[in-house]
């Protein structure tokens, strides 16, 4: 099971009261929001390993160099460094506290410089030999969906408890397309989210036609110079005014399967690896109930 940690986080937080505060009057409602949100997932997929990948990097360099408006809408107006992103002001206090936690429980964490935690997932994936359930609430992931290799996505639309198991047929009848071309729809559609235009007249139905039609990103290009293909004019038209665009997209929509990442042991605990740590910050957090909560399910699962 591979977490993206804070898309689960940011969940949390807006979905948990921020009355839960620590004994010293500081919220803790993402902390235990989190927690809680593990024990679910761990109580209701009992899986082997478990890690949580993290954004070393949430908008990377490489990425923005391709293209400028990449995320651009979330960065922090007064940011505290270069490049900050925007993050409520309860919330951010609350990130070092969960990463603490996990480590005291020792809980996978892995991030890697100069990129995402999808990029982490995606070379995670690539790596496994066995089924991979991916917790997201973020649509990109969608691309790594794969039935042949057993790999799915719990998005949890209305929470974690409920959460939808993306596979194949889902995304063929939601979208139209399968994982493997899931990336090419978002390159053309666009995602205003993430600050990637699309290609002007094409949304996602049309999107998913041209798919069909033409196989893939690089036929539905093909077409688009081919005077013989029957592409409307508007749409040859403005997938030509888009090559620039084209050229580089799919480089940054697709995560990356390659990405270097430090040595972990993704076994998920049956008891905490440091118990006094952890006994320290629930206590000081106030935490109590979400951890012993985990600590329960780890043990009996």
């Amino acid at each position: 099971m591979l977490l993206d940690t804070a898309s689960l986080y940011f969940r949390a937080y807006f979905g948990v009261p921020e009355s839960l505060k620590s004994p010293d009057g500081q919220p803790v409602n993402a902390v235990r929001g989190l927690l809680d949100f593990i024990s679910r997932l761990v109580q209701d997929h009992r899986p082997d390993h478990l890690v949580a990948c993290m954004d070393a990097d949430w908008r990377p360099q490489w990425r923005v160099d391709l293209i400028p408006s990449y995320k651009t809408h979330r960065l922090a107006e007064e940011p505290a460094y270069e490049g900050a992103e925007e993050v409520p002001d309860t919330l951010a206090p609350q990130v070092p506290v969960i990463e603490e936690v996990l480590d005291a429980l020792g809980i996978a964490r892995v991030g890697a410089p100069g990129y995402e935690a999808d990029d982490v997932i995606g070379t995670l994936t690539a790596r496994a030999t066995g089924p991979v359930e991916i917790v997201t609430g973020d649509r990109d992931l969608f691309q790594l969906v794969d039935d042949a290799r057993r790999i799915t996505v719990l998005y949890p639309a209305k929470g974690v408890g409920n959460a939808q198991r993306v596979d194949e047929a889902v995304l063929v009848e939601k979208y139209g397309v399968t994982g493997a071309l899931y990336a090419d729809l978002a390159t053309l559609r666009g995602d205003t989210s993430d600050g990637l235009p699309g290609v002007k007249g094409i949304g996602e139905k049309t999107a998913a036609q041209l798919l069909k039609e033409y196989g893939d990103l690089a036929g539905v290009r093909a077409a688009a110079l081919d005077p013989a293909s029957k592409l409307t004019p508007a749409r040859r038209r403005n997938l030509l005014e888009g090559a620039p665009y084209l050229d580089v997209a799919p480089t940054v929509v697709r995560v990356a399967s390659d990405v270097p990442l430090p040595e972990f042991d993704p076994v998920l605990p049956d008891e905490p690896l440091d118990p006094m740590a952890l006994e320290e910050l629930a206590t000081r957090w106030g935490l109590g109930s979400s951890v012993d909560r985990l600590l329960h399910v780890l043990v009996n699962r």
